[in-house]
């Protein structure tokens, strides 16, 4: 079974990118997993395809595989510089400045504690929310959510790192169980030719309508 056309949003010879579904595993993990991971599925139709970065199993958007070894030597080798990646999502609350950003160190895997920035804008408010652009210079696990967090604008419905109470409440009233978080655009230097690739993944359906309903209100 091949993966839909419209999921596709970028490809040559060297590289595949795709639209990651929230709830999607882009590669496998350690525990038992309940449908095939991004990877997995793709190498039905790509047999050498490696995965070369990965975004969260709740966060949707752009995912750029290498298609051989070769290609994901030469990303991996210049350490993803010039990488830029955006993001959308919701936060708890209405942001008191329309852009800023947020410098807090953050854990990385195996290397202690490590600087992380997080660039953001607000795109739209609400009477208790904010939609905001942002784009990370740096992949900390979690970073987006720890950094919103940890000026007291937890991503809604983040049931991890947000507020308890009010998430209840949002549930309620709109409906939704699971955080927004959308990778929604992706620019970086092609591996083989230098030429700037730039890659937009559209939003969900239900984080656009979950938008228009608070926008209604």
């Amino acid at each position: 079974m091949s993966i839909a056309s419209d999921r596709i949003l970028y490809e040559d010879e060297h590289l595949l990118a795709v639209n990651k579904l929230s709830g999607e595993l882009t590669v496998r993990g350690k525990g038992k997993v309940g449908k095939l991971p991004l990877l997995d599925f793709l190498k039905q139709d790509y047999p050498g395809i490696k995965a070369v970065h990965r975004i969260d199993f709740e966060t949707s958007g752009v995912v750029v595989f290498a298609k051989n070894s070769n290609v994901e030597e030469k990303i991996l080798n210049k350490k993803f510089d010039q990488w830029k990646k955006t993001y959308v999502t919701l936060l708890m609350g209405r942001l008191s400045r329309n852009s800023g950003a947020i410098r807090k160190p953050l854990p990385a895997r195996g290397r202690g504690v490590v600087e992380a920035e997080t660039l953001y804008e607000v795109l739209d408010m609400f009477a208790n929310s904010t939609l905001v652009e942002c784009v990370i210079t740096t992949g900390r696990h979690h970073q987006i959510r720890l950094h919103f967090a940890g000026i007291g604008h937890p991503l809604v419905l983040d049931s991890e790192y947000g507020h308890g109470k009010f998430n209840q409440v949002f549930r309620q009233e709109l409906g939704y169980s699971k955080f927004f978080l959308h990778a929604s655009k992706l620019s970086f230097p092609h591996p083989i030719t230098g030429e700037t690739v730039v890659i937009d993944a559209p939003m969900p359906k239900s984080f656009s309508a979950c938008i228009k309903t608070l926008r209604s209100l």
